[in-house]
């Protein structure tokens, strides 16, 4: 069978329930997706029923409201269809009440004070514009229901319901541009695809690493003699292991509908990516939480692990996550394609600078989505886009940008001379533009590349305030459109000349990496928020709390949620990595060392009985024992200072405890570890039980 055979065998989509509805029902249905209306029980009970006639004909017995809490991760709770009937008599009934709403114990689950300890329920509720799924635990199918999670008091406890918000938000803001600009009236969505980079193991090598398990990274470990200075891994063969796993991980996500288009190998060893066909955001960020839950199933199978985490190495490349993004209107039109014609041209640019505007206005809030503890081990290392936000987009673009904003006047030979630099622009995005792969925020032809995206992260909330940044944008650019007298190219340039100047900040064209644009960012006033609790200080601000405000993706609540989960994850996951650093240092370095200390010490005397101390032999095994002696101390030295400040960090409030690890702590874990892998290369290797990186990167 092809792939085009099994492509959404396992979902339920709009064309695919339409068969099984009456029409009124399916309109109802579709008037919901798209227009956000009531369904009605009587539409709710048929769809109900229709859904679940499908999913038994697949073999389920049991659905479930899949959703994505706070964690980052998704949820579930598994209910039968089991029930009884009036006569006892057991009967399968799923109703448009079970469809539509669920209510799972909330208190669990991460809220930031959006309820009290003792208000435990939460509830999940069906998002229709997302399909129902069946997703396989080894060989038990289970019905997935796409669903947003909230609170009692309907606080968004989850990822989705901002994204959601974002997306009616974006859509009004870019209609009524539209509107104002052509006279026609569109609606709009945001588009994704991301590029999903990740590692794989031999299993048997993750298992005997308590880091790998516990943290998702390597907390020590020696460099290989060989990483990834070859440059011989990237978009190289592909193992047989390999493509076997990936065949086998493409095939289950056909059946569920997400568009695997490519995979290739990574810079590092033992490192790949995978990428969709571009969708809408919201279907897109499902789709990318089913991949990362899915791929650690499949690699299991295969007697591998996925490592997902942003650093799983140190001294190689770390993974990201492309986020590919732009606007699509109802028409089939890309706002971010530049045309041959005016008028799209036009449009062209009226949207692109409302992106800029967005990267300028909202950078340190864009720059605050993408930080986590795992994140901060690669932006800014030479191999990720910086902590300091900014946007390429490459020189014809700044060329035109430039040319507005420094013309004096609109003349007809002006606005020909933008008409036409434009009217080049597809063939140039082609041929000539270079992507600069340092940039954080890069447009490449037809959408924006946001870079600095974690390769564990769910890309919901990013994409939320990205389509709300835009959206808040659009309104203060259409507020003054709707006060020009007429709006033709001339008014509209005029227009964008004032925008262009103000954001241009934000724009930079050479290397993101340099100790020069540090400097220079600087000058400019960007942020340079370098570790994770810096950057989410910019929750706090009265900037954030204004935007949430004016675009509605966040409530007042909801905004200081999204400051005090992230914080308390990030204190809790360095606590982890510390308690974790410490013990494996007591148990797995340490002893080897002591024992091969003695060994050495042994080998040295019985050398000295034998050959006399002034032998010319003894001088450098005893330079080597002090080496391996001095270097148990300084790892002692250092390990006893760690514990001291772990001790000390982790009995502080949230905020400071945060603070206190990023700055303190993590350098410390750094010294540590330097001793560490020291001792590695030093110790007799059959007495290491740790899998060294030559096994872990290159053994499989």
């Amino acid at each position: 069978m092809t792939s085009a055979d099994i492509f959404g065998s396992y979902v339920l989509d709009l064309q695919s329930i339409k068969k099984r509805l009456p029409k009124p029902t399916f309109h109802a249905l579709k008037a919901a997706i798209e227009e956000g209306a009531d369904l009605g029980n009587a539409h709710a009970d048929t769809i109900a029923q229709a859904i679940m006639e499908w999913a038994m004909s697949k073999g389920v017995t049991h659905y479930t409201h899949w959703f994505q809490p706070m964690t980052g991760l998704s949820a579930q709770k598994h209910d039968s269809f089991l029930a009884f009937d009036s006569d006892l008599k057991p009967i399968d009934r799923f109703s448009g009440n079970q469809l539509i709403q669920s209510e799972p114990d909330a208190s669990s689950f991460p809220s930031g004070g959006t309820r009290t300890t003792f208000e435990a329920r939460g509830y999940t509720a069906w998002d229709p514009s997302s399909p129902a799924f069946i997703m396989h635990n080894g060989e038990v199918p289970v019905l997935c229901i796409p669903s947003v999670f909230f609170s009692y008091t309907g606080h968004a406890l989850d990822q989705k319901t901002p994204l959601l918000r974002s997306m009616k938000k974006l859509n009004e803001s870019a209609s009524a541009a539209l509107e104002l600009l052509t006279g026609k009236k569109l609606t709009v969505i945001a588009t994704m695809g991301w590029e999903q980079e990740y590692f794989l193991v031999d299993e048997k090598w993750f298992e005997l690493r308590p880091d790998l398990i516990m943290a998702g990274r390597t907390l020590l470990g020696a460099p290989p003699a060989k990483g990834q200075q070859m440059e011989d891994h990237y978009f190289g063969a592909i193992k047989n292991r390999v493509l076997a796993f990936m065949e086998d991980l493409e095939g289950r996500l056909y059946k569920l509908g997400v568009p695997c288009k490519t995979r290739h190998n990574e810079v590092a060893p033992h490192q790949y990516e995978m990428a969709p066909i571009y969708l809408n955001a919201n279907l897109a960020a499902d789709n990318n939480q089913l991949v990362m839950e899915i791929m650690r199933k499949v690699a299991r199978e295969h007697n591998l692990a996925v490592l997902i985490h942003e650093k799983p190495f140190a001294g190689v490349n770390g993974s990201g996550k492309h986020l590919n993004w732009s606007m699509e209107a109802s028409d089939g039109n890309n706002l971010l394609e530049p045309g041959h014609s005016p008028q799209n041209n036009l449009l062209f640019l009226y949207f692109l600078v409302a992106v800029v505007k967005a990267s300028h206005k909202r950078g340190n809030l864009l720059r605050a989505t993408i930080a986590s503890a795992g994140n901060d081990h690669r932006l800014g290392a030479n191999e990720a886009p910086p902590a300091i936000m900014s946007v390429f987009l490459g020189s014809h673009i700044t060329k035109i940008l430039n040319t507005l904003e420094s013309a004096e006047s609109f003349s007809e030979e002006t606005v020909a001379n933008i008409d036409l630099g434009l009217a080049e622009l597809p063939n140039i995005m082609v041929d000539r533009t270079d992507r600069n792969r340092t940039s954080p925020f890069a447009f490449t032809g037809n959408k924006f590349e946001f870079r600095a995206c974690g390769s564990a992260q769910s890309i919901s909330f990013p994409i939320a305030v990205l389509n709300a940044a835009v959206a808040e944008s659009l309104d203060e650019m259409n507020a003054k459109l709707e006060n020009l007298s007429s709006v033709d190219e001339k008014s509209v340039f005029e227009l964008l000349r004032g925008f262009i100047s103000e954001s241009k900040g934000i724009r930079f064209e050479g290397n993101n990496y340099s100790q020069e644009w540090e400097e220079e960012a600087a000058r400019r006033g960007l942020s340079n928020d370098k570790t994770t609790p810096e950057a989410y200080s910019a929750w706090k601000s009265e900037e954030a709390a204004k935007f949430v405000e004016k675009t509605g993706f966040l409530t007042p609540l909801e905004l200081s949620a999204v400051y005090n989960v992230r914080m308390e994850h990030y204190a809790k996951q360095l606590e982890i990595e510390a308690a974790l650093m410490l013990r494996m240092i007591d148990t797995y370095i340490l002893p080897p060392a002591f024992t091969y200390q003695g060994e050495v010490a042994a080998s040295i005397s019985a050398l000295k009985e034998t050959l006399g101390e002034s032998a010319l032999a003894v001088k450098p095994q005893t330079e080597n024992l002090e080496r391996l002696s001095g270097t148990i101390a300084s790892l002692l030295t250092e390990r006893n200072t760690l514990e001291k400040l772990w001790l000390e960090t982790k009995t502080l409030e949230t905020e400071e405890e945060a603070f206190s690890f990023a700055q303190k702590v993590l350098p410390q874990m750094a010294k540590a570890r330097e001793h560490a892998d020291q001792l590695e290369v030093m110790v007799d290797a059959s007495a290491w039980e740790l899998p060294t990186y030559q096994e872990l990167l290159f053994q499989m």
